[in-house]
């Protein structure tokens, strides 16, 4: 059985690679090469797998999932510069891909049993999103 926690935050970013040049980048890139950057109303979906308990009926309490969320993504992400104030983003451009695989990171080792977690999806805008499910 699985189980999907929301959260959202917002955040601004730049994908701006420095080995191109400004032509490459905004061939690359296009309006988010704007070295100004630009922000985005982020919506996590995080989906969990497992088998209720018994007793409880759960996969698992969702107030502690909740309260993973916030401290791994929420807390670190919103309202933030993730190129300046976010690692590994001062490092790797912040695409919509490459922030999933990062909340993925975040999040796994919080999930090692009984539930497990299953997938991120990370919505960008309301028509753009990530399925990301592991390495």
């Amino acid at each position: 059985m699985q189980i999907t926690r929301k959260v959202e935050f917002s955040a601004s970013h730049l994908c701006y690679h420095p080995e191109f040049s400004e032509e490459q980048n905004r061939a690359m890139y296009g309006p988010a090469a704007n070295r100004n950057g630009h922000g985005h109303n982020y919506i996590l979906e995080v989906t969990l797998d497992g088998v209720p308990d018994p007793v409880t009926g759960m996969i698992v309490d969702l107030k502690q999932v909740k309260d993973i969320l916030n401290r791994e993504v929420v807390d670190v992400m919103d309202h933030r510069f993730l190129n300046y104030e976010v690692p590994p983003f001062d490092k790797i451009i912040p695409t919509v891909e490459n922030v999933s695989v990062d909340i993925w990171r975040r999040l796994e080792p919080h999930f090692q049993g009984p539930a497990r977690l299953k997938n991120v999806r990370l919505y960008e805008t309301e028509d753009l999103y990530v399925d990301y499910s592991g390495d």
